[in-house]
């Protein structure tokens, strides 16, 4: 897979070591001088160009790219670079740092915008997720499609606990993708049942997230069954 980066700082360099590390081909993308590092990522192809102009992007050949990462310390520039790799060039699979969360509802596919990742807002929901027991958290938003990454830990006396994952009456446009119990990672099937603490993970429109988190959460009495 071919991935060109735009943002040579050092989260560009980051994911351009990991993506190499994987077999990858990356291209690192800079303006400024300062920042083409060769010897940092020295596996990397390297253009000294403004990513924002449509002559760098023809000389970085992006239309041979299968994805493009926009990972600037600039919002505007990210945009940019999306909208540019999406409508220019047709990448598949655009990818766009999101630097200040107030500016995440610009990052959509009317910018060509695949998947925005906010670092303060994934923080928070990792940190969310950490010490959360029985409340949805929203790891991640994928813009195309209009759905979200969610994570909810099965909290002790839960409504399903002990419930056949296929005799659930899962709520429309919602899909159970992963079960992490203790230090296994279960593709879920039918015939499994849930557990008081599984962390499942769920992809799910924003509409279902209310109505998930209502049907995991823990039992409640009966109306009338109080003492």
């Amino acid at each position: 897979m071919r991935v060109a980066i735009a943002g040579a700082g050092a989260v560009g360099r980051s994911i351009a070591g990991e993506l190499l590390e994987n077999g990858h081909e990356v291209l690192l993308i800079d303006k400024a001088p300062s920042a083409i590092a060769v010897e940092r990522v020295p596996l990397a192809e390297w253009l000294l160009a403004d990513a924002c102009e449509i002559s760098a992007l023809d000389e970085a050949a992006l239309q041979r790219c299968n994805v493009v990462i926009a990972a600037t310390g600039d919002d505007k520039v990210n945009l940019v670079v999306s909208l540019l790799s999406k409508t220019e060039y047709g990448v598949p699979r655009v990818v766009a740092r999101v630097n200040n969360p107030k500016n995440e509802w610009l990052f959509n596919e009317a910018w060509g915008v695949d998947v925005a990742v906010s670092t303060p807002r994934l923080m928070s929901a990792l940190v969310e997720e950490a010490v959360s027991v029985g409340d949805l958290v929203r790891l991640l938003r994928f813009s195309q499609g209009d759905a979200n990454l969610v994570e909810l830990t099965l909290p002790p006396e839960a409504a399903l606990a002990g419930t056949r994952v296929g005799d659930v009456s899962w709520p429309l446009d919602t899909a159970l993708v992963t079960i992490i119990r203790g230090a296994r990672v279960l593709t879920p099937s039918p015939e499994d049942a849930l557990e008081v603490g599984d962390e499942l993970l769920f992809v799910a429109a924003p509409a279902r997230e209310r109505e998930l988190e209502d049907l995991l959460s823990v039992r409640r009495e009966a109306d009338g069954g109080g003492l």
